[in-house]
């Protein structure tokens, strides 16, 4: 059996369950928007205390694997309002991202923020070739990991390897300081990685023929869609609730 025909030979069921799963992960409701700022602290405080241990631990609390694969799904299928829809939670993401960091940095380094410039943040604004290496390795890898749940294991380490959340830290920490180097290297980090795991991902889906199950991501989104309406919904009963 030839490589291409071990990925076009993977279960349809488990397809279908693995697209089900990531459009669901990247929904862009609370319980992602918390756990994505969590993460960015998190690996803000381990940023500027210079603790790789914090920065690691903050990589494996983060969500933002998901969009940024399911916008390579997106791009596989041909899928514009999947496209889209990753997009807009990429986007926003990077904007909670970043403001969590610029709090969490003047929370952190009040009058002296300087001094929160060490070795483990400059690290994150010399984006290189290698890095761009390792975060489509590292979009092949989880994009795989994916469709097969029984490797579902290995997915902290692949979360630890294409680091998106630090540099997202350090574009909040060079804001805070009004260092344009900082900004903007951490800036062209991010999208290095990105670009690298969306691009991976995009060809990996595609060996797969995922752009199938175009249907299976179209109802998903409806129904993620009416999940978060009815959520919602019920928010606003609860606070009109308590008001009384």
């Amino acid at each position: 059996m030839s490589f291409i025909s071990r990925f076009q030979a993977i279960d349809e069921k488990q397809k279908i369950k693995a697209v089900r799963q990531l459009i669901k992960d990247s929904t862009s409701d609370f319980d992602y928007f918390l756990m994505l700022t969590l993460s960015v602290l998190m690996a803000t405080f381990g940023l500027l205390a210079g603790s790789e241990t914090v920065v690691i631990g903050a990589m494996l609390l983060a969500p933002l694997l998901a969009p940024i694969i399911v916008l390579a799904l997106g791009v596989s299928m041909s899928h514009h309002p999947l496209i889209l829809r990753s997009l807009s939670t990429i986007g926003y993401s990077v904007l909670f991202s970043v403001g969590a960091a610029v709090v969490g940095a003047f929370l952190f380094s009040v009058g002296n923020l300087d001094g929160g410039v060490n070795a483990i943040i400059l690290a994150r604004t010399h984006p290189s070739l290698l890095y761009f290496i390792v975060a489509i390795i590292s979009g092949f890898a989880v994009t795989y990991t994916a469709v097969r749940p029984n490797l579902s294991s290995t997915l902290p380490g692949i979360a630890v390897a294409v680091a998106l959340i630090p540099p997202l830290a350090v574009m909040g920490i060079g804001v805070a300081l009004l260092s344009p180097d900082i900004i903007a290297g951490s800036t062209l980090m991010f999208l290095v990685n990105v670009s690298g795991m969306v691009f991976a991902g995009m060809v990996t889906f595609s060996l797969m023929d995922v752009h199938y199950e175009k249907d299976v991501a179209e109802s998903t989104i409806k129904n993620e869609a009416t999940r978060v309406e009815k959520e919602t919904e019920r928010i606003k009963e609860i606070e009109e609730e308590t008001a009384i």
